[in-house]
């Protein structure tokens, strides 16, 4: 029985390296809507230039876990980092949940180290943002001498001028409907004030701060029971919320660690299109099982 995905490798016992040979738009037909397992960096190359819109991923940050054997160090990155810059559409965003391990009583500084990677191969860094999780696994102790570590890092990329925002407005106004007497005023670059536009009314809701918080462990992250067999998923209401931000419908979202494919999901309920990328057969069998059901 053939699976709902290509492997896009020359597949012996070796393993021979993938066909650099780059498509155009047209034949990149073929990747959308497909999990594709094999070496991302070598699948990317054979992408064209300027055709994603959105990356939602987290990468397999200081061997915190094993994923089937795949190591993914600073010098991988870069080599990802500079693929990515170039398949990005102009005003694209790049999504990177990132952390840090403690090792010889130092955080390694490899989410630092990414976000400034990704500005040396000419990304801006449009927002720092925190996912916050509602428990850790690591709880800090009363003897101990380091706080319980609850967050990692969101890095928002965008290539050149950002291209589409839809910001989630659900932070709730306490007070809705007011209007302040008066008249705006702020303060110019010489500290003198002066008097701006008219005063609003205070509305409903406004944008959501870029601190997001979510319930994480197994029956929080994902409506996929299966989908934990995989050792590291993010929350599926955490990529549903950048999709939505940062992209269209019928926008081509990608996620070059796909994992459980929890992205793709997201991507695909919410009418977008997708491409998944992973090294392991069994978390493409993964995916593609959970994909088949939406």
């Amino acid at each position: 029985m053939i699976l709902n995905y290509f492997i896009f490798i020359n597949y012996k016992m070796d393993n021979k390296q993938l066909d650099n040979k780059q498509l155009d738009n047209k034949q990149l037909d073929k990747y959308i809507n497909k999990i594709i397992c094999g070496d991302n960096i070598k699948i990317i190359k054979t992408l064209p230039d300027n055709c994603i819109d959105l990356v939602v991923t987290s990468p397999p940050y200081d061997d915190i876990r094993d994923y089937n054997g795949y190591k993914f160090n600073l010098d991988t990155f870069k080599s990802l980092a500079k693929e990515l810059y170039r398949i990005m559409k102009d005003g694209g965003i790049v999504v990177w949940v990132v952390g840090d391990k403690v090792k010889n009583g130092s955080e390694s500084g490899t989410s630092f180290k990414h976000a400034l990677g990704f500005m040396n191969v000419g990304f801006k860094l449009h927002d720092t943002m925190i996912y916050e999780k509602n428990t850790s696994s690591f709880p800090a102790k009363r003897a101990g001498k380091r706080y319980t570590q609850i967050f990692e890092y969101m890095f928002v990329l965008c290539k050149g001028k950002i291209k589409t925002g839809n910001l989630i407005c659900d932070k709730a106004n306490k007070w809705a409907g007011v209007t302040n007497w008066g008249k705006n005023t702020q303060r110019d670059k010489s500290g003198v004030l002066k008097q701006t536009s008219d005063i609003k009314k205070v509305p409903d809701f406004s944008p959501r701060n870029n601190i997001w918080r979510y319930v994480v462990g197994k029956g929080f992250n994902s409506s996929d029971s299966e989908s934990h067999e995989h050792p590291a998923i993010f929350p599926e209401k955490l990529a549903e919320d950048h999709i939505i931000s940062w992209s269209n419908e019928n926008d081509i979202v990608l996620d070059p660690f796909n994992g459980s494919g929890t992205t793709c999901k997201m991507a695909k309920k919410n009418n977008r299109r997708f491409i998944g990328m992973d090294i392991s057969m069994e978390y493409c069998k993964l995916s593609d099982k959970i994909l088949k059901k939406y």
